[in-house]
C-alpha cells in the first residue's frame, strides 16, 4: 500500500501529461530534436576542427625523427636493397659524424672505427670478409652495431651502405682515395695521415675507440683482452715479451684509445709530427717520437699487445684457442691479403667444427704473404 501511494503522484503527472494536446507535445518534441541536432553537428565540427589544428601543430613542433635502423647484424644479407638516388656527399651530410659514434657507440662511449675505400669495398674484396669475421666469431657478432665505417670516397661509401647501417664519407678535397694504394707511396701516406686527424677528433669528441684496419679478421671478442690501466694500446708485428716496451715492432692497424687530455695531447703531437718526417707513414713517426721528452711530459701510458692474441702474418698467433684477431700484416697486395685471408677464415671454419679444443694448432698462413 506504502508503494502505491508513492507511485501514486507519478502516475498523476503522467496522466495530466498525457492529457495535454497531443499536437503540441509533438511540435515541441520535434523543435527540441531539430534543435538537438544542429547544435550536435556545431559541436562535432568544431571538435574536429580542433583536433586537425592540434596535429598539425604537433607534428610542426615535434618532426618524426631521421635515426639509423640497425637491423639484424648476423645477416650476410644487404642491409639495404637499393643505394638511395642521392648523392654520398648529401647523404653524409644529413647526419654529422658525432650522430654516426653515437649511434654505434656502447654505454662507456667506446666505437670500433675502420677506414674503406673502393679498391677495399669491391665486392669478394677485404670488406666482405671483414664483416664476415665478425659473424662467424665467438662472441663478435654482437660488436657489429658499434663498428663505424669511414669510407674515403663515394664508391666505398655506397657499397658500405648496402652491407651496414654505421657508415660515414669523409670528404677530403683534391685527393683520390679510391685505388688501391701500394704502401708508402705518397696516396698511402696521405691516406694514413688523414686517419690519425681523424682519429685525433674522435677523441676529441669525447669517444674511446678500437681503430682496426679492414684486413683484420676479428675471430673473438678482443676486449677482454684489453689492458685496464693503459691510455694507448697497439698491437705488435712482433712482440718480445713486455707489454710496456715501446720497443716491441709495432703495428698501428689495431690500437685501442682512452679519451683523456694524456690521449688527446699525444695524438696531436703525433699528427704536427708529419711535417719533421715528411716522406715517412704514421707508424714510422711513431717510432721516431715514442722516446721524445714530451711524450713523458705528457704522461700517456702505452701498452702493447702479445701476438698470441693479436696475431698476424709477421708472427701468427700461436694458439687458436686463445686468438682474437688475425692481420694481414707483412703482406704487400690486394691479392695476396685476400688469397691467405680466405685461408684463415677456413682455418677458423675448421677449428670451430671440432667437437674438442686442438693444441698447437698451425695455421694455412701466410703462404702468398711471405
Amino acid at each position: 500500500k506504502k508503494s502505491e501511494k508513492r507511485l501514486k503522484p507519478f502516475q498523476e503527472y503522467m496522466n495530466s501529461s498525457s492529457s495535454s494536446s497531443p499536437s503540441s507535445t509533438s511540435k515541441f518534441l520535434d523543435l527540441g530534436s531539430a534543435i538537438g541536432q544542429k547544435e550536435v553537428k556545431k559541436i562535432l565540427v568544431l571538435f574536429l576542427g580542433l583536433a586537425a589544428s592540434c596535429l598539425l601543430l604537433y607534428k610542426t613542433a615535434y618532426p618524426l625523427p631521421q635515426e639509423l635502423h640497425v637491423n639484424n647484424l648476423t645477416s650476410p644479407r644487404p642491409l639495404l636493397d637499393h643505394p638511395s638516388s642521392s648523392s654520398p656527399q648529401t647523404r653524409s651530410k644529413s647526419i654529422s659524424f658525432r650522430e654516426v659514434l653515437e649511434n654505434a657507440s656502447t654505454e662507456n662511449r667506446t666505437v670500433i672505427v675502420t677506414t674503406l675505400n673502393q679498391a677495399w669495398a669491391e665486392p669478394n674484396s677485404l670488406f666482405d670478409l671483414f664483416l664476415e669475421s665478425f659473424r662467424i666469431g665467438q662472441g663478435t657478432q654482437k660488436l657489429l652495431q658499434h663498428v663505424v665505417v669511414v669510407c674515403l670516397d663515394p664508391k666505398a661509401f655506397d657499397r658500405c651502405s648496402q652491407l651496414h647501417p654505421n657508415c660515414y664519407y669523409l670528404e677530403t678535397s683534391g685527393t683520390d682515395f679510391s685505388g688501391e694504394k701500394l704502401f708508402a707511396t705518397p696516396d698511402y701516406l696521405k691516406m694514413m695521415w688523414r686517419r690519425i686527424e681523424l682519429l685525433t677528433q674522435v677523441l676529441e669528441m669525447g669517444f674511446n675507440f678500437i681503430f682496426t684496419d679492414a684486413d683484420i679478421m676479428w675471430l673473438r671478442d678482443p676486449f677482454p683482452r684489453l689492458y685496464p690501466d693503459g691510455d694507448f694500446q697497439m698491437a705488435c708485428d712482433r712482440f718480445f715479451g713486455d707489454p710496456y716496451d715501446s720497443d716491441n715492432w709495432v703495428n698501428g692497424g689495431f690500437t685501442y684509445v682512452k679519451s683523456n687530455h694524456r690521449s688527446i695531447e699525444f695524438y696531436k703531437f703525433w699528427y704536427k709530427s708529419r711535417l719533421d718526417y715528411p716522406e715517412l707513414h704514421d707508424q714510422d713517426v711513431f717510432n721516431k717520437i715514442k722516446h721524445e721528452a714530451i711524450v713523458s711530459e705528457i704522461g700517456i701510458q702505452m701498452r702493447f699487445f702479445d701476438t698470441v692474441y693479436f696475431g698476424g702474418f709477421c708472427q701468427t698467433s700461436r694458439d687458436i684457442n686463445l686468438v682474437c684477431t688475425m692481420h694481414a700484416n707483412c703482406c704487400i697486395g690486394l691479392e695476396k691479403k685476400l688469397h691467405d685471408l680466405n685461408l684463415v677464415l677456413d682455418d677458423w671454419r675448421k677449428y670451430l667444427s671440432l667437437s674438442e679444443q686442438v693444441m698447437n694448432t698451425t695455421w694455412s698462413v701466410p703462404t702468398k704473404c711471405l
